[in-house]
């Protein structure tokens, strides 16, 4: 297996899930560890990388919660998609408070609200140096945010994915539940089939697919981002 990339990545695309974003709270947004996450992602900014940001909205709406109304699964995601627009815009105003130039990227059309999303445009903002935020997941239901950060990361030309988390990578089981063994790497193959539930299948299938290197790294952690960056084996890594 690929060790842990030496070569410092150019254009990187951090997945932020929307429960990192409610942190210990039960809805909403955790304030203090929004405001700290960007000033890590502005400094990321610094040290000259290109930053993408897939991000979801599980703080918002989880299709759980709507099912005992009988909404259907597609109309669930749609509702989802929105919720991934409104974590957007927070990000946005946020940064851009930091000094960071950004634009929201939507998949779905809501074109007074932010942009919506072309490959070639994307790209142009990464090359100039614009902080991206992709919203709307892929622009289809039954797809994840987790494949949406995949799909996004191969067309743009990402060299890594960042899926951030609350724990410190990939286990062999849910650390906050139950004794556990970290895997500092695993194979694409073997994350399918052992199960390990870091991303979604099809997620793990075309990053493989396109040799995309998964890095799964605890964003709770405060520093762990720009240690990355930095050259530090941290986090669990999905390669080939």
């Amino acid at each position: 297996m690929e060790s842990f990339p030496s070569v410092k990545p150019k254009r990187i695309l951090i997945k932020l899930s929307g429960e990192l974003l409610k942190g210990e709270t039960e809805f909403g947004y955790d304030h203090e560890f929004i405001d700290a996450l960007c000033d890590e992602i502005a400094k990321a900014h610094e040290t000259n990388p290109e930053i993408a940001i897939v991000v979801g909205g599980g703080n918002i709406l989880r299709g759980h919660q709507i099912e005992s109304f009988g909404v259907d699964r597609a109309t669930a995601d749609y509702m989802g998609m929105l919720a991934t627009i409104m974590n957007g815009l927070l990000l946005q105003s946020v940064l851009e408070k930091k000094g960071l130039y950004t634009r929201v990227m939507s998949a779905i059309e809501v074109n007074r609200i932010c942009e919506q999303y072309i490959r070639r445009r994307a790209i142009r903002h990464l090359e100039k140096k614009r902080v991206v935020i992709f919203v709307g997941g892929t622009g289809n239901p039954f797809f994840t945010t987790d494949t949406a950060a995949t799909l996004r990361a191969a067309e743009i030309g990402a060299d890594i994915v960042i899926k951030g988390t609350k724990v410190d990578g990939i286990f062999t089981a849910d650390p906050e539940k139950e004794m556990a063994q970290k895997l500092d790497q695993v194979s694409y193959l073997d994350c399918v089939k052992q199960g390990l539930r870091v991303m979604d299948l099809t997620a793990v299938t075309l990053s493989m697919d396109y040799s995309i290197p998964i890095v799964v790294l605890n964003l709770k952690e405060r520093g762990n981002l720009l240690k990355f960056l930095k050259g530090e084996k941290i986090g669990s890594l999905i390669s080939s």
